[in-house]
């Protein structure tokens, strides 16, 4: 067993390399050292949902109204804000994660732990929607639905009109369709009235065209109130005493007053913009709560902005599309900061600043599938899984040692450095990159193919071997040209592996996507033990020794010629 010192080196970094992943993956081989075995002990493999129950929920995001260039920062934004909402039901690892689907932008959610479904989905889609608008110009989209929705009304009404004197029985139009919920009910009776009981219009009509009892005055009759049907039914008394009994059919009028959310038109600042929120008190002892907000930088400019535009008109602030209040401007606020006012007891003030510190959604959610899994399926689960992959390894190492000889007993050492190295990636990759590894079901099964995998190469390698053996080569120029010459059709049959994989993580749903991805990493490490160390081990360990008894070393048949050529 003798090698230069390059070759020595290697082989004992190789074992230190053995000895920290044995000791990460298994803690308790270092239980004689409790500090050490204590901190170890926090790095925990991420199990799945379906290992340990809990809810899965995955959600199509609507990013269609959003450039390219700002996808990424909108799904990152609502990862973000759907992180915090999550973390409020206080369980432990919570996975939400955003991927891709073909061309669909996708959010998945997994709470470990957590059995109610409904509550989950309330909680990560209950997003208060907070808008600022200012006051709407006669130009507005408001006030163009405004005339839209009295041209309709008046039009309306004239058609009502006309079926009243062609005939139709006016108290049956009034109860179909008067607007005035005072006399509706009773056919639009109106009563007996004195002259200036109603709006100029209307007396204008009913007092002075000296309609007959019963006549229906001919045009629509037109107030702030909207368009009137009138008929006179009949008239008592003379001069000042004059009362005429009328009827009326109305036809409402609308104003921007009547409906706040086209009262005010979009600012663009939204709660996207706060920073954040707290309950406050309007005055000294018995005081109304108050929900004070603070914007972000870009909010506070864009606040500023607003203010400074809108001097001496009201601000309104909606929630969930509610006119809250709609403060009057009176001078630039720079600060970012404002007030939301209304008839808040103290728990629904804490409940809003709860719902707008957890954040709005950038983007909207579609819930597309939903999974729920018990706990105790999961550790059955878990358990035969572990159960399963123990004897595959063993099955592996069995058919190794006797096929291969001393060759299977180096790459089985190789496969033992390939599992705990894979369960050290498992374990800290949370800590050594952002992309935690959640180990699910599908993801074991992934990880136990690549064990068989694992020594895939080494068979392709030690077959190559062999052959160069019965070629007459030395034990070290076959070793040295089964790894080279079996370096290509590794490459290629890993590579179309991995490619596969990475279809399968891009088109697959989430379960297909874990078992894709430990299959991708897996592959690499198996690449990675079997050229690289099961190669330089076997360097420092074969000798002379191998030179006098190859069959040691491998099957290599009888009457083999074993002289260098």
């Amino acid at each position: 067993m003798k090698g230069n010192k390059k070759i020595r080196n290697r082989f004992w970094a190789i074992m230190l390399l053995f000895v920290v992943t044995v000791v990460i993956a298994f803690p308790r081989t270092v239980g004689f050292w409790p500090a050490l075995k204590e901190r170890l002990e926090k790095f925990e493999i991420s199990l799945g949902l379906d290992l340990q129950g809990g809810i899965h929920l995955e959600y199509l995001a609507n990013t269609s109204e959003i450039e390219d260039s700002k996808k990424a920062e909108a799904l990152q934004a609502v990862q973000d804000v759907v992180e915090r909402r999550v973390n409020a039901f206080g369980v432990g690892e919570p996975l939400v994660q955003t991927s891709k689907s073909g061309n669909e932008d996708r959010l998945i959610v997994e709470l470990p732990g957590v059995a109610d479904v409904e509550e989950a989905k309330s909680r990560i889609k209950d997003t208060p929607i907070l808008e600022f608008r200012q006051e709407a110009g006669p130009e507005s989209e408001g006030q163009k639905t405004i005339d839209n929705l009295n041209s309709q009304s008046q039009a309306k009404a004239q058609e009502v009109l006309d079926r009243a004197k062609s005939g139709e029985n006016f108290e049956d139009l009034a109860k179909e369709f008067s607007q005035d919920p005072g006399s509706r009910d009773e056919g639009g009776d109106l009563g007996f009235v004195k002259k200036g009981t109603f709006v100029a219009p209307f007396d204008e009509v009913l007092f002075g065209k000296n309609l007959a009892d019963g006549e229906i005055y001919g045009e629509l009759v037109e107030s702030d109130y909207g368009w009137h049907i009138i008929q006179k039914v009949e008239q008592r008394g003379e001069g000042d005493n004059l009362e005429i009994h009328a009827r009326h059919i109305l036809f409402q009028k609308w104003n921007l007053d009547m409906i706040p959310q086209l009262a005010y038109e979009a600012t663009g600042l939204t709660g996207k913009n706060l920073k954040n929120a707290q309950v406050v008190f309007s005055g000294q002892g018995v005081s109304e709560p108050q929900v004070a907000i603070k914007f972000d930088d870009e909010g506070t400019k864009l606040f500023a902005e607003i203010t400074k535009n809108n001097l001496g008109k009201s601000l309104a602030i909606f929630l969930d599309g509610q006119l809250q209040s709609a403060p009057t401007v009176q001078s630039e606020i720079t600060d970012g900061e404002a007030v939301i006012t209304g008839n808040f007891t103290v728990d629904d003030a804490k409940d809003l600043v709860r719902r707008l510190n957890e954040g709005a959604l950038p983007v909207s959610l579609e819930l597309i599938s939903q999974q729920s899994v018990e706990a105790s399926l999961g550790a059955q689960s878990l358990t035969k899984s572990l159960k399963a992959g123990m004897i595959g390894l063993a099955a592996i190492v069995i058919f190794m040692i006797v096929y291969y000889r001393f060759l299977g007993l180096v790459a089985s050492l190789g496969l033992l450095i390939y599992t705990t190295l894979m369960i050290c990636i498992f374990k800290l990759s949370g800590v050594l990159s952002p992309w935690p590894i959640t180990l699910s079901l599908s993801g074991i099964a992934g990880f136990i193919l690549t064990m068989g995998m694992a020594v895939d190469a080494n068979v392709l390698i030690f077959e190559r071997i062999k052959e160069e053996i019965r070629e007459g080569k030395s034990i070290r120029r076959a070793l040295e040209e089964g790894f080279r010459r079996a370096w290509p059709s590794i490459r290629d049959g890993n590579l179309s592996t991995i490619l596969t994989s990475v279809i399968l993580i891009w088109f697959g749903t989430s379960f297909v996507k874990g078992f894709a991805l430990i299959l991708v990493i897996g592959v690499l490490v198996s690449m990675f033990t079997a050229i690289v160390l099961v190669q330089n081990i076997l360097r420092f360990l074969i000798g002379q020794w191998a030179e006098k008894r190859p069959w040691l070393l491998v099957r290599i048949g009888k009457n083999k010629n074993l002289n260098e050529q």
